[in-house]
């Protein structure tokens, strides 16, 4: 399906130039959506006749992949629907280029899955709650996000056993919020949406009258374990004095010091390889910072398995010490290939794919990592690679489905919602996507209704993975 609009695209992740047209004329272009693309259309979900066998989407991915990992990703997606939901932004992303779309675009994390919502770090040392991550990150339909956050939160009901009337429930609540938010934003200024954010104490505040004693001893645990999710954390867990010199301690095979994993011959262009990608990715960042990262230096280097989805990809951790040894910095430089969403939004404008994500982390969250950054390299294969670099932990709290009720999970879908609804009225129009949207519930209904129908799709690709690996298409493992 077509994503271009009639006013002619730019290279800004609305595709028109928003900022020359009235509010009253973005308002109309918004309302004129619903005749592309009904709100209740959104409600639609079928697949169809020829869609892509969903382990081969996966195994494409797998490919370009380290390949012993590989095993590590099909184990940790076999675990539930859930795990394997995360780890399938790539078909998902085919079967949403098959839904209605308004014409309407923002940028889009691409994998706005409930679990990528959570506590972080500001700058100031402020603990916020918003996106984290932005692999898949892409101008597109601002739907495609929303649907994702909805879809996810079917899924995770199922898992905890929530009745098909808790699970609207709670998908409406979010996406209500989302729509409601966006009308808020629609009526601001430009600064006012930019300078948005959700500060963890004055979310408390906020909630605070509205949840019992229980659930406000929940959050507060979660702060205070999110505080402590920090550098120093991972210095006290990830590395041990050897010889004197303080060293990443390997836990293959999901943490792997370089000095173990690549022959003696190879390890010295490596290891001087990443000290080069530490010192140039430092151009990509604000000069103060540059300034601050080098006053480091390298002194240990490791391959880490993250995540469900990005198992497999080149992930390096790299220890760094500064005033001396117990003053560290860990940074994790991540490779980055192509989004999932390039083949039906267009591919990146960027020249490099980490830069693609630094952009749009910067773009979509209030705050972000002052070592954010990126870079591109030639590995020892020969071939060239783009990464993305920053701290490893810092004040990083993520929630924990199995133990939420419905209760609990709507309240967070409401703050998944308004937390989606900021971070496009950002980067697209915001009083385009307020006037589709409208005052009623219209699009809050026909997105329960969604939701249910791609978690049904989501238990039928995770079998397809599940019979893959007992008859050996694929093989798994635990780690």
């Amino acid at each position: 399906m077509s994503d271009s609009i009639s006013a002619g695209s730019t290279d800004s992740p609305t595709g028109y130039d928003m900022g020359h047209r009235t509010p009253e004329e973005r308002a109309a272009f918004g309302k004129a959506a619903r005749s592309r693309a009904p709100r209740s259309s959104h409600a639609e979900y079928t697949p169809p006749p020829k869609r892509t066998d969903p382990v081969d989407v996966i195994e494409a991915q797998s490919a370009k992949r380290v390949q012993e990992l590989v095993p590590i990703r099909y184990g940790r997606m076999r675990e539930s629907p859930f795990r394997f939901y995360r780890g399938a932004a790539a078909i998902m992303a085919a079967d949403l280029a098959d839904t209605p779309r308004s014409g309407i675009r923002a940028q889009l994390c691409g994998d706005a899955h409930m679990l990528n919502f959570r506590l972080l770090a500001s700058p100031e040392r402020r603990l916020m709650f918003d996106i984290n991550d932005f692999d898949e990150t892409l101008p597109g339909p601002w739907e495609w996000d929303v649907k994702r956050l909805s879809a996810s939160l079917v899924i995770a009901g199922r898992a905890n056993g929530f009745s098909a009337k808790q699970r609207a429930s709670v998908v409406r609540r979010a996406v209500r919020s989302y729509r409601e938010r966006m009308r808020n934003f629609a009526a601001r200024g430009n600064l006012a949406v930019w300078y948005t954010h959700f500060d963890a104490d004055e979310l408390q505040k906020q909630f605070a009258p509205t949840i019992s004693k229980e659930d406000r001893d929940r959050w507060e645990q979660a702060r205070e374990r999110a505080r402590s999710h920090d550098t120093l954390q991972a210095f006290d867990k990830l590395t041990q004095v050897v010889g004197g010199q303080r060293l990443i301690a390997s836990d293959p095979p999901l943490l792997v010091r370089l000095a173990d994993l690549v022959p003696y011959a190879e390890r010295g262009a490596l290891e001087k390889e990443i000290s080069r990608l530490i010192e140039r990715y430092g151009q990509t960042v604000q000069s103060d910072r540059r300034f601050l990262l080098e006053s480091y230096r390298v002194a240990d280097v490791a391959r880490k398995v993250v995540g469900v989805g990005s198992v497999g990809t080149r992930c390096w951790i790299v220890l760094l010490l500064g005033r001396d040894d117990e003053d560290p910095l860990f940074l994790q430089a991540k490779e980055a290939d192509e989004s999932v969403l390039a083949p039906y939004v267009g591919a990146s404008t960027f020249p490099t794919q980490g830069e693609r994500v630094v952009a749009g982390q910067r773009l979509m969250q209030a705050t972000s990592d002052i070592f954010l950054g990126w870079e591109r390299v030639d590995g020892i294969d020969g071939r060239r690679r783009d990464f993305y670099v920053r701290q490893l932990r810092d004040w990083k709290g993520i929630a924990v489905t199995e133990n939420m009720s419905p209760k609990r999970m709507a309240l967070f879908a409401e703050l998944c919602g308004a937390t989606l609804a900021r971070a496009h009225a950002r980067s697209g129009d915001r009083i385009a996507i307020a006037a589709y949207l409208g005052s009623g519930d219209v699009f809050d209904r026909a997105l329960a209704t969604f939701a249910e129908l791609y978690a049904d799709q989501n238990e039928q690709d995770h079998q397809a993975l599940v019979d893959a690996i007992d008859t050996g298409r694929v093989q798994a493992e635990m780690a």
